[in-house]
C-alpha cells in the first residue's frame, strides 16, 4: 500500500508546472500574434483586433508580398540564406577544427592562445562593427557579399564550445589508431575527428545559423544596396516606411512571418545532433 504524498509535494509540484506554462504562454505568445496579424490588412492591423481571423487576408498578403518592388522581399530572402547557410557552415567547420586543435595538440603558447579566444566571447559584436568596417574599407568588400560572410566565419564561443566537444567525444586511442594505419594529420581529422565531433558541429552550426540569420547591425553598417540585404534590414527597412505609409504594415509582418520558417525547420530537422551535443558539453 503506497503512503499518499506530502501536501507540499503536490504544491510544489503544481507551481512548477504552473511556472513552465507561463513560461510557454509567454514564448508563444509572439507568435501566435504574429500568424493572426499576418491574416490582416493595414485597416485591420491599426484597429487592434489582430487576434482575431476576421477579414482573412493571407493570400492577398503573400501575393503583395512577392509584387512589391519586382519581388525584392524573396531577393532578401535568398540573400539572408546565402549569409546564414554559407556563413555557418564554413564557420562550424573552422570552429571544430581549431577546437580539435587546441584539445589535440600540444604547441607553445597553447593556453594563452586559448585565453585570447576566451577573451573574443566577451567582446560583442556590435563593438567590432566599425573596426570592421574600416577594415572592409581598406580591402575595398564594403557594400559586397563579402563584407558581410568574412566577418562570421570566425566565432570564438563556437570554439571554445568545439574544444569541450572534442575531448568528450574524440578518444586519443581512435587517432593513434588512424596514424599507425598510415593516415596524415588532415586525413586523421576529416575521416575520424570531424565525423565523431558531429554532434558539436550541429550544435555550433545551429548557434551561428540563426546570430547570422538574426544579424542586424553588421548589414546595417556595411551595405547600401538594398540588393544586398538581408531580410533582417529590408524589414527594418519596410517597418521605418510604415510610419508614413501604412500599407508597409501587412508586408512587415507578414514578412516576419515567413523568416521565422528557416529557424523553425533547421531546429526541428536538427534537433537530435543539437540535444546529444547539448548533453555531451554539459556532462564535460
Amino acid at each position: 500500500m503506497s503512503r499518499p504524498r506530502p501536501q507540499s509535494a503536490w504544491l510544489s509540484k503544481t507551481a512548477v508546472n504552473g511556472a513552465l506554462v507561463l513560461a510557454v504562454v509567454y514564448m508563444l505568445f509572439p507568435l501566435v500574434w504574429l500568424v493572426t496579424a499576418a491574416t490582416k490588412d493595414a485597416g485591420g492591423l491599426l484597429a487592434g483586433n489582430a487576434f482575431s481571423f476576421e477579414g482573412f487576408d493571407l493570400g492577398g498578403n503573400l501575393s503583395r508580398l512577392a509584387e512589391y518592388n519586382d519581388g525584392i522581399y524573396f531577393h532578401w530572402y535568398v540573400n539572408s540564406l546565402l549569409y546564414a547557410g554559407l556563413g555557418a557552415v564554413v564557420c562550424s567547420l573552422i570552429s571544430v577544427a581549431a577546437g580539435y586543435a587546441f584539445d589535440k595538440y600540444d604547441f607553445r603558447g597553447k593556453e594563452k592562445l586559448f585565453a585570447v579566444v576566451l577573451l573574443g566571447v566577451l567582446v560583442p559584436t556590435t563593438a567590432l562593427a566599425l573596426p570592421m568596417y574600416l577594415l572592409a574599407s581598406e580591402v575595398g568588400i564594403v557594400n559586397t557579399y563579402w563584407a558581410v560572410l568574412i566577418p562570421v566565419l570566425v566565432n570564438p564561443f563556437g570554439v571554445y564550445l568545439s574544444r569541450v566537444f572534442s575531448a568528450g567525444y574524440i578518444p586519443d586511442e581512435a587517432l593513434e589508431a588512424a596514424r599507425i594505419d598510415g593516415a596524415g594529420e588532415l586525413r586523421t581529422f576529416w575521416s575520424i575527428g570531424l565525423r565523431m565531433v558531429m554532434p558539436g558541429f550541429v550544435t555550433v552550426f545551429l548557434f551561428q545559423f540563426t546570430a547570422i540569420w538574426n544579424n542586424f547591425f553588421l548589414p546595417l553598417v556595411m551595405l547600401s544596396d538594398q540588393k544586398l540585404f538581408p531580410l533582417s534590414l529590408g524589414l527594418y527597412a519596410w517597418n521605418s516606411n510604415a510610419h508614413a505609409e501604412p500599407d508597409f504594415y501587412p508586408l512587415v509582418v507578414t514578412g516576419s512571418l515567413l523568416a521565422v520558417v528557416p529557424l523553425v525547420v533547421a531546429f526541428v530537422s536538427l534537433q537530435r545532433h543539437w540535444k546529444a551535443g547539448l548533453t555531451a558539453g554539459s556532462v564535460k
